[in-house]
């Protein structure tokens, strides 16, 4: 099961099963049936159900970034981000009853839960890296956090979206952008003055709250 085509059908098997079915109750043999390969072929692949989610999600992400436009490299971040995620909007749609019922199973299920969250958190840090946004480091999983958070409160909106171009989810996932552009920028602020005052407080480096902002991070105003 090395070729791209019966793994998407495994993957969107589970996702047909998951707008019928809770997640606990879906069998790995109802997957292989309604995807038409061997239950070995699916074994081979797979590790069980969160690991074919784990697979659509890659494959998702790597439609995202190849979908990439290299005219949008000089544009603001935040039209970049809005750029990619509706690119992963769209991809999505086609899977809106299976990913509905999957929101529903995780409501309910803990493991399920943490589990789509790394997804989710994951996700995001490769479409900020691909935005011009640094997912690195602490602060950068906190944007990808952030950005994820925001995401999972606009999956309502998402899933009743039926117009073309989806222009409900594209306005409220906007408005959305702007918030966390809001909230960086007054993340930064707090992150600039405490570098200032650790530094005005190790001996022999006194240096002015403008000059230690200046060295710091510049403050990202989309993420």
């Amino acid at each position: 099961m090395n070729d791209d085509g019966p793994t998407r059908r495994a993957e969107e098997a589970l996702l047909g099963l998951l707008a019928e079915t809770p997640f606990r109750d879906v069998r790995l043999v109802d997957v292989a049936t309604r995807a038409g390969v061997p239950l070995a072929d699916l074994r081979r692949a797979y590790e069980g159900p969160l690991d074919i989610l784990s697979g659509f999600t890659r494959r998702i992400d790597v439609a995202v970034l190849e979908g990439d436009d290299p005219a949008m490299a000089g544009e603001p971040i935040k039209d970049r981000l809005l750029d990619a995620l509706m690119r992963r909007y769209d991809l999505l749609a086609p899977h809106r009853p299976g990913l509905e019922g999957l929101a529903r199973s995780a409501r309910r299920d803990p493991v399920l839960a943490v589990h789509l969250a790394r997804l989710l958190i994951g996700s995001q840090a490769w479409i900020l890296e691909a935005s011009g946004v640094s997912a690195n480091g602490p602060y950068g999983a906190a944007k990808a956090a952030a950005l994820s958070a925001a995401l999972v409160r606009l999956a309502p909106t998402f899933f009743a979206d039926a117009e073309a171009g989806l222009p409900k989810t594209m306005a409220a996932l906007d408005a959305a952008l702007d918030r966390l552009g809001r909230l960086a920028e007054r993340t930064g602020r707090v992150r600039a003055r405490c570098r200032s005052i650790l530094t005005r407080c190790r001996p022999g480096k006194r240096e002015t709250t403008a000059t230690a902002e200046a060295a710091g991070e510049a403050i990202d105003p989309a993420i």
